[in-house]
């Protein structure tokens, strides 16, 4: 005989994910526009797809909350992968998966990126600046707890 029991899960669909990476990048934008960071948002941001120049701020939010919506779909996909479901597990991860993101896309991948393209101004290679560790970490907290308080 099956029996219920009180148990609280997690709900770590693609759903969920596209929710949290869509809070998780409204506040790391936030943060980045309150360090002064507008012309990586307008500018390299929309410049990754040829948005800009000139400076396109409304296609660089776009752009960044579609980054956001899409890598927190993966997060997602990792939690429920590996089972991760309690609070502090989801922001640990989340964490990690900031780091990662940071390293692999933000500081890797962006300016390679931007000087293939040829957009002007693009960051250096490696491009391992502190702010965006920062930005990135934020998006991984907010990411962790969001993805564990969202239920579809």
């Amino acid at each position: 005989m099956a029996t219920q029991t009180d148990t609280v899960t997690t709900d770590v669909s693609w759903h969920s994910g596209v929710l949290s990476g869509l809070a998780s990048t409204t506040a790391m934008t936030a943060l980045m526009l309150a360090m002064g960071a507008t012309p990586v948002i307008a500018g390299a941001v929309p410049g990754l797809y040829g948005l800009a120049p000139p400076a396109n701020p409304l296609a660089g939010i776009a752009v960044h909350l579609s980054h956001g919506a899409i890598l927190g779909v993966g997060l997602a996909a990792i939690a429920g992968a590996t089972g991760l479901t309690e609070p502090k597990q989801l922001v640990g991860a989340g964490v990690v998966y900031g780091v990662a993101t940071w390293v692999v896309l933000a500081a890797l991948l962006m300016p390679v990126w931007l000087r293939i393209l040829g957009f002007p101004n693009a960051p250096p290679f490696p491009n391992f600046a502190p702010p965006s560790l920062l930005w990135h970490v934020t998006y991984g907290v907010v990411a962790g707890v969001s993805l564990g308080s969202v239920d579809l």
